[in-house]
């Protein structure tokens, strides 16, 4: 049986966001790439976080931040709130310290040579 994606899309991990994680296929728009981006917190994923951040974007200390977040935090639900071709506005639930939490986030990303990349927050 194939569980569904825990990106909210309802389809199931495996053809959704599992194959960009897999790299098995790249995300065709911006929203595509936060949904795996979300999937990839939940299933703990740091170098598809890393992979999809744009390299101008990332810091010496990427992966070792984002390994630290993902110790502290559980992920439960995602909202994705609006779309455009390059943002997405978005609120994803989470379990911190025993107690649930809300980050809301308005994300940019760019496309480069046909690959969509995570920039940063607006």
């Amino acid at each position: 049986m194939n569980k569904q994606c825990p990106c909210g899309t309802g389809n199931a991990f495996t053809v959704c966001c599992g194959a960009i994680l897999e790299g098995a296929r790249r995300a065709a728009t911006a929203e595509e790439l936060m949904r795996s981006r979300y999937a990839a917190y939940v299933k703990r994923d740091v170098d598809h976080l890393v992979r999809t951040t744009l390299p101008e974007s990332r810091s010496p200390g990427l992966a070792a931040s984002i390994k630290l977040w993902m110790e502290q935090v559980e992920w439960t639900r995602l909202h994705v709130l609006a779309a455009t071709e390059d943002r997405v506005e978005f609120v994803a639930e989470y379990v911190a310290e025993g107690m649930p939490a809300r980050l809301h986030e308005r994300s940019i990303f760019s496309k480069l040579d046909g690959e969509w990349f995570y920039v940063g927050e607006e």
